[in-house]
C-alpha cells in the first residue's frame, strides 16, 4: 500500500501520483516540480533580529509614558515598578534577541 504522504494529485487528470514521478502515468501530461516548503533555520534569523528590536521598541514606549515624559495624563497611577524593573528588563531582553540573531546570522 502506498502511503498518501508520499503521493501528489496530478493537475490535468486529477488522480494521484507518486511524488518522485516527472511525468503522470495515466494521462501522460508532464508534472511540474514539487519543492516542499519548509522554514530553515536561517529563515529565522532575521526574525528573532526583528522581534527584538520590536521589544526594544515596545520597551522604550512603555517606559516613555509609564515614566510620566509625555504631556498625556494617565487617567490611573502607574506602579513605579514598571518604569524601574519591567521596562529596562524588557529592553535588555529584545537587545540579547537582537545580538543572537546577529551572531547566529553571522555564524553561516
Amino acid at each position: 500500500m502506498v502511503d498518501r504522504a508520499s503521493l501528489r494529485q496530478c493537475l490535468h487528470c486529477g488522480r494521484l501520483v507518486p511524488v518522485d514521478r516527472v511525468q503522470c502515468p495515466n494521462c501522460r501530461e508532464a508534472l511540474p516540480e514539487v519543492r516542499v516548503a519548509g522554514r530553515a533555520a536561517a529563515a529565522e534569523r532575521p526574525s528573532e533580529i526583528r522581534r527584538g528590536l520590536l521589544a526594544m521598541l515596545l520597551a522604550g514606549v512603555v517606559h516613555y509614558f509609564s515614566g510620566g515624559y509625555s504631556a498625556m495624563n494617565l487617567p490611573y497611577p502607574i506602579n513605579p515598578v514598571i518604569t524601574v524593573y519591567l521596562s529596562p528588563m524588557l529592553f535588555l531582553s529584545g537587545l540579547g534577541l537582537v545580538v543572537y540573531g546577529f551572531f547566529t546570522w553571522k555564524k553561516d
